[in-house]
């Protein structure tokens, strides 16, 4: 079997101009946001991403010399698409200052923009009273500082940013410090998770796949995943779950018969997630729809868990993607790929000691492993891997950036 990734790359190689043309004219007509990250799925016959985040943590799992190149690539978009007189950047974060490596994603952000020649700043988009210092994995210290909002603007003391960069996902949306704020605000609020679904990412991404495979002369299916929204969900009620369970058989027979004109000798699985949802919270495996009826307890209470504590009631049924990737010690992995704009900016492979190939890697136990995409400007023709994986994640970016414009949300400032 000619793996897909092998495919793409040597498509993608062959008509290189072509491709880099059809990005650009695409990204041409749209608002770029600041920086994204997406989850990729590699089964040998499809790759595919499986989540999209348009907050990314995890800079600080990328590889040294991205990092490096990080540096430029954010002082480079920046300079792009807004005018500063002081380069004063407010990143405000999340919240939960228990999570330690989640402060070193923080510290390594703003030392990208430190080294781009930024004065950056740490907030919380929350009205916080009093400073607080928090402590990293690593052991560095990161000050988060209470802002005050007088006439739209935001304010440390007389320090006041020209721009604010959000590491928060907005799941829930703090109204007394969103409300009448007129700063430039990127990724916008409106794109949190409070209001962004992911069966809009996943039916936009999946048009410009068929676009794109259309290009490069593949079957779009490989580089398709198939998604679909399910509204009016509710995990307690039989109804509802009787309602999911048969529009799941539907798409188990589709995804059968895609496998059967292909040649694949697999059973199809499914996964059933939160339509908002991040964090891996509110993402149920199942292997046919007589699952969901008989969903126990615990399937049940982890179809409840959301982020902020908010319910579920909306899911997106997703066709499954096993991984074929490996680790260094042969644990199953999946390759995460990191944007700044539209560059690539960095990497890793997210491996799991514990997980099958089936299961989602993206929960306690999880592992990240070098994947360097500055790799690409080295050797392209030899690192078929990071090329293929870097087109699907452009691919997602630009769906993300689509989806957007979709929404009909816009970039205060942005040029």
């Amino acid at each position: 079997m000619t793996l897909a990734k092998e495919v793409l790359h040597s498509k993608i190689s062959s008509k290189l101009e072509e491709v880099e043309a059809w990005f650009d004219q695409k990204k041409k007509t749209l608002e770029l946001p600041f920086y994204s990250s997406f989850d990729i799925r590699d089964s040998g016959h499809k790759v595919a991403p499986v989540d999209a985040n348009l907050f990314p943590a995890g800079f600080n799992n990328i590889c040294q010399v991205d990092k490096d190149n990080a540096v430029d690539l954010a002082a480079d978009y920046l300079k792009e698409h807004y005018d500063f007189k002081d380069k004063k950047i407010l990143l405000v974060t999340e919240e939960h200052t228990q999570n330690a490596y989640y402060w070193d994603n923080v510290f390594t952000l703003k030392s990208f923009l430190q080294e781009a020649g930024f004065d950056v700043r740490v907030s919380f988009p929350s009205c916080l009273e009093e400073p607080i210092e928090v402590k990293s994995a690593s052991g560095h210290m990161v000050l988060v500082e209470p802002t005050r909002k007088e006439n739209g603007q935001l304010f440390i003391g007389e320090w006041s940013p020209e721009l604010v960069l959000s590491n928060n996902d907005f799941s829930q949306l703090d109204k007394c410090w969103s409300d009448g704020l007129n700063l430039p605000l990127n990724p916008p609020s409106e794109m949190g998770w409070h209001r962004r679904r992911k069966s809009l990412f996943f039916d936009t991404y999946n048009e410009l796949a068929k676009e794109f495979a259309q290009l490069i002369d593949v079957d779009p299916w490989i580089i398709q995943v198939h998604s679909e929204s399910f509204k009016d969900f509710s995990v307690d009620d039989a109804d509802s779950r009787k309602k999911l369970a048969d529009q799941c058989a539907l798409v188990s027979e589709k995804l059968k018969t895609q496998y059967l004109e292909r040649g694949i000798d697999q059973t199809p699985f499914l996964y059933i997630k939160n339509d908002s949802g991040t964090y891996g919270l509110g993402v149920v495996q199942i292997s046919g729809p007589e699952d969901v009826e008989s969903w126990n307890y615990k399937a049940r209470k982890k179809m409840k868990a959301a982020k902020g504590g908010g319910g579920i009631s909306q899911v997106l049924i997703q066709e499954g993607i096993s991984t074929l990737v490996k680790g260094e010690e042969g644990q199953v992995a999946e390759p995460a790929i990191y944007m700044i704009g539209c560059q690539l900016a960095g990497g890793f492979l997210r491996t799991h000691a514990k997980k099958s190939e089936t299961e989602s890697l993206n929960s306690p136990g999880a592992v990240f492993q070098r994947l360097c995409v500055s790799d690409l400007k080295i050797k392209p023709e030899g690192s078929p891997q990071e090329n293929a994986y870097g087109w699907i994640a452009k691919l997602a970016f630009l769906a993300v950036a689509a989806e957007a414009k979709k929404s009909g949300v816009a970039l205060r400032g942005y040029h």
